[in-house]
């Protein structure tokens, strides 16, 4: 499918990760924003070769939380991938805290894959609390090998032929990990017979107002543009790849479907999802599909024509966090997570993270993230998608058991 800029090329100025201790979470970055570098000019064609797959973007589609296949109290039940789960570059992250796992959903099988996706990433670059560089769908770069998305992109494409380019991003500019602390807290410092909600917070009035959604949905078009403008610099034509944009799966159930009582804190304490009923409503029927929504405006802003799209809302259902069709591992009879039909009854999200766990293996960013079999099944959709190099659109849905590939089967229509 073609890609066209609708418009002249307008560069942008605009400039969570491994924690210097784990206590510090996704939810309290800071950014500071600096230039981006302008776009050099477009060589005069791709390069030829074997076909490549890239992902950019945020924690969704970087793989984070991917080394746990399910939750238990105690980790080496669902402990698939160890301590080696996102270092990338062999014996360390090649950018730290970008949680670029081995199971990142790139890596579909049908062609050569890189990950430059981040953890904690929005659509500029940034740097958050601990000074950890975020690379933004930008064209920064300091000179000494620090460089946003979208310039790493172009740098790649240039001596490496890409077929497709996948990206996740805007929940983090639309401050969704501070909005989900926000919850938490409210959850574990209000009464049950008096609770405070995190839906009638200021954070949650401000980040989704009409306002701050079209604001966020016009930076969604210009990163967009932006990898778009890498592809064109680092000479393809319209047609000589595919971009597709994914959006957001719905973490949490509705309350009607959560498994754990909200009385007392064992739903947070015990459980990792400490949130209250109306929250949880809250998170699932509106917060969700706003999020999404700014996505589908966020694409439309971008000016692009040709734009495949995946959509994987509902990728998780019956697999969210603390669902009543899901089960602890430590709460079954199964050993851990190879035992057989563990996947059907695992929650595909990884539970909510605290300062009690920042001296576990745990680290608190890779809270709600889908986990091993998420990223699984979302490498099962993608590949779909990809279609052997005839790249479309669609919507995943999850069927029950694994492929012959070991993932969760799954449904694109």
């Amino acid at each position: 499918m073609k890609l066209f800029l609708a418009s002249a090329e307008r560069i942008r100025k605009a400039v969570h990760s491994r924690p210097a201790n784990r206590m510090i979470g996704a939810a309290l970055a800071v950014t500071v924003t600096v230039a981006a570098l302008a776009v050099p000019a477009a060589h005069a064609a791709p390069p030829s070769g074997d076909g490549w797959v890239v992902s950019v973007g945020d924690s969704y589609i970087s793989g984070e939380a991917g080394r746990w296949a399910g939750n238990s109290s105690d980790p080496a039940q669902t402990d698939a991938l160890g301590d080696a789960a996102y270092l990338d570059a062999g014996r360390s992250e090649s950018t730290v805290g970008c949680h670029r796992s081995s199971t990142a959903e790139i890596r579909i099988g049908q062609a050569q894959a890189l990950n430059l996706a981040c953890s904690g990433a929005k659509t500029a670059t940034s740097w958050n609390a601990s000074g950890h560089f975020k690379p933004g769908l930008d064209f920064y770069s300091d000179g000494a090998g620090s460089m946003g998305q979208a310039l790493a992109l172009q740098n790649f494409a240039s001596a490496n032929r890409v077929r497709m380019v996948v990206v996740s991003i805007g929940g983090n500019d639309l401050g969704f990990a501070g909005i989900i602390a926000t919850c938490v807290s409210k959850f574990m410092t209000s009464p049950w017979w008096s609770p405070s909600y995190c839906k009638d917070s200021a954070i949650v009035a401000t980040n989704f107002s009409a306002a701050n959604r079209a604001a966020v949905a016009s930076r969604i078009g210009s990163s967009l543009a932006n990898v778009a403008k890498a592809m064109t610099a680092a000479g393809y034509a319209p047609g000589e790849y595919s971009l597709v944009v994914q959006n957001y799966v719905s973490p949490l159930p509705r309350s009607a479907d959560v498994s754990y009582p909200e009385s007392g804190f064992s739903r947070q304490g015990t459980y990792g999802c400490g949130f209250w009923n109306a929250d949880l409503d809250w998170a699932s029927g509106t917060a969700v599909p706003a999020i999404n929504s700014t996505i589908s405006a966020g694409v439309a802003a971008s000016g692009l024509y040709g734009v495949q799209t995946l959509d994987v809302a509902s990728l998780f259902s019956g697999h969210e966090l603390c669902a009543e069709t899901t089960k602890k591992l430590d709460n079954t009879a199964l050993a851990d997570w190879r035992s057989a039909g563990a996947v059907d009854i695992s929650e595909w999200i990884n539970e909510v993270r605290t300062a009690s766990t920042a001296f576990s293996d745990y680290y608190i960013q890779e809270s709600l993230h889908p986990n091993y079999w998420g990223q699984l099944a979302l490498r099962n959709c993608l590949r779909r998608i990809y279609n052997d190099g005839a790249v479309r659109s669609g919507s995943c849905t999850a069927a029950a058991g694994l492929t012959t590939a070991g993932e969760p089967a799954v449904t694109l229509r």
